[in-house]
């Protein structure tokens, strides 16, 4: 699915990145990823109490690795984390990693052992069709294979297929989540940002202080608010650890180090604080990575990119719900976008 909206720019602006999506056809669930072939200076940043992540200790500004080359962003809740072994196969069939020596039985010839490093991050769907259908390690073989430079594809797609908001009152009042991305240019420098919204709260438009998608009232037909709900004394539902999760990807073309990467992540939480309501609960996961490319060769203020990072955020998330489409179909929780409450 291509998004609707009017194109805001998206993460693929960034030299050196390429995104590609798996959407699974059986059920809704899916998995996106980016590529870094290259290398790009990686960092993490993670607030939600139940987060299912690989690899994201490695990107410590103690610890050793410098780059990454993949990220993968997936729904199947702990099961999708296979998809990222798909990832490494890709990478690895294509020469890309990082070399630790040569391969057994081809000292004479040199041929090196590579390595790709591929952090991933999942989100919990598996309440929406059949729950053993999930993410595998073919799927994240697939998204390489679809990655491109085009804009990114926004709304229920890859890791956004199966995403829902406004969760805190139960899955039957809740709403369509979804994927997408911004970017803008500032001084040279691309700042970007890709997120896949599947929050226990409510989506606010900041330019407004409005929600635009999450819990609706019991009948269904308008938006309740979550927040305004909750200060009036209004019990929630009760609901497992990890059964949401935001996943979002902040880059940049400028050269940083890795614990600058780790701040700039850090800082675009912001725009998960200022689209989310609530955010970083107990039944959330949410994660942030950070990457840099260096493709522009400059070097910025980190406050300056840490800010655009945070508003390129907001927007994505802002871009991923207004993209997304009513979920229907046999054995399928009926969840309106936001389109269809649109002026509630």
């Amino acid at each position: 699915m291509t998004s609707p909206l009017p194109n805001a720019g998206s993460l693929t602006d960034v030299r050196g990145l390429r995104v590609g999506h798996f959407t699974e056809t059986r059920r809704p669930t899916g998995c996106t990823v980016i590529l870094a072939p290259d290398g790009a200076v990686a960092g993490v940043d993670v607030r939600g109490a139940a987060p299912g992540t690989r690899e994201t200790e490695l990107l410590a500004p103690t610890n050793a690795i410098e780059k990454i080359h993949a990220l993968m962003l997936g729904g199947g809740s702990a099961f999708g984390l296979d998809a990222a072994g798909g990832v490494m196969r890709w990478l690895e069939a294509h020469g890309i990693g990082v070399q630790v020596g040569p391969a057994q039985g081809h000292e004479r010839t040199g041929k090196p052992i590579r390595v790709p490093i591929v952090p991933a991050a999942i989100l919990f769907d598996l309440w929406i069709g059949d729950a053993s259908i999930r993410p595998d390690a073919a799927s994240g073989y697939a998204a390489c294979e679809a990655a491109s430079t085009d804009p990114v594809a926004e709304g229920n797609v890859g890791a956004g297929t199966g995403a829902s908001v406004g969760k805190l009152f139960g899955i039957h009042r809740a709403m369509r989540g979804g994927l997408g991305s911004a970017s803008v240019t500032v001084g040279g420098i691309t700042v970007a940002a890709l997120v896949a919204v599947n929050a226990i709260g409510d989506v606010i438009d900041p330019s407004t202080g409005l929600p635009i998608a999450g819990a609706r009232s019991e009948d269904g037909q308008r938006l309740q608010g979550t927040m305004r709900s909750m200060l009036r004394g209004e019990l929630a539902a009760s609901l497992q650890p990890g059964s949401a999760t935001t996943l979002g990807v902040v880059a940049t073309d400028a050269v940083l180090t890795k614990a600058q990467a780790t701040k700039m992540a850090q800082m675009a939480h912001d725009g998960f604080a200022r689209s989310i309501n609530p955010v970083h609960t107990m039944t959330d996961g949410d994660t942030i990575f950070a990457l840099a490319t260096g493709a522009s060769g400059q070097t910025a203020s980190l406050t300056l990119i840490g800010a655009l990072g945070a508003e390129m955020m907001a927007a994505a998330i802002v871009r991923a719900v207004r993209a997304a489409t009513r979920l229907t179909g046999p054995g399928l929780p009926e969840l309106p976008c936001a389109n269809d409450l649109a002026g509630t």
